[in-house]
C-alpha cells in the first residue's frame, strides 16, 4: 500500500459544508489514517468527522503528496471547503473543540486499518463544523491506497 497526504488552509465551512474532504475513486478506495486540524483564529470552534455519500460541490482539488516518490499517483482526491453541501452519512464519532487560540489543534489517528473509504466517486470522509459558526482551519489528511 502507498501512503499519501494533502493539506490546506480551509475557508470557514459550516455544519453542512465540509472544511476539507477526501473522496475515493471509481475503481479504488482508500483508508484514512490521520487527520490534523488547527485553529487559525482566536475564536473557539467545534469540529467533527463524518462520512459523505454524495459529492455536493467540492472546493478546489488539493495536491496529493506521495510519502514514497516511487508510488503511483494517488487515486483518492482531497478537496478544500465545499460550496454546496454533500449528503452527510454516518457520524464517525470523532469530535473536538479547538480552543480560542491560533494553533489550538487536534490530530486524530485511526488504528490498524484506518477509516475505510469504499471505491466510488461519491464515497468520502469530511471535516465539518459540529455546531456554531465556521472559520478557517489548517487541515492535513493522510491516507493509504
Amino acid at each position: 500500500m502507498a501512503r499519501y497526504a494533502a493539506g490546506v488552509k480551509s475557508s470557514a465551512g459550516s455544519t453542512v459544508l465540509p472544511l476539507a474532504s477526501l473522496y475515493a475513486a471509481a475503481g479504488s478506495g482508500g483508508a484514512l489514517r490521520e487527520v490534523g486540524i488547527s485553529n487559525t483564529t482566536s475564536t473557539a470552534l467545534d469540529v467533527k468527522l463524518v462520512r459523505l455519500t454524495t459529492t455536493g460541490t467540492q472546493g478546489a482539488g488539493l495536491t496529493e503528496g506521495k510519502y514514497n516518490p516511487n508510488s503511483p499517483a494517488a487515486a483518492c482526491t482531497a478537496f478544500t471547503t465545499h460550496s454546496a453541501g454533500p449528503t452527510l452519512g454516518d457520524d464517525l464519532g470523532y469530535r473536538q473543540t479547538l480552543g480560542a487560540a491560533v494553533g489550538a489543534a487536534v490530530i486524530w489517528t485511526f488504528g490498524e486499518t484506518g477509516l475505510i473509504i469504499n471505491a466510488g466517486t461519491a464515497n468520502g470522509i469530511g471535516v465539518i463544523i459540529e455546531t456554531g459558526a465556521g472559520q478557517p482551519c489548517q487541515i492535513d489528511l493522510v491516507w493509504d491506497e
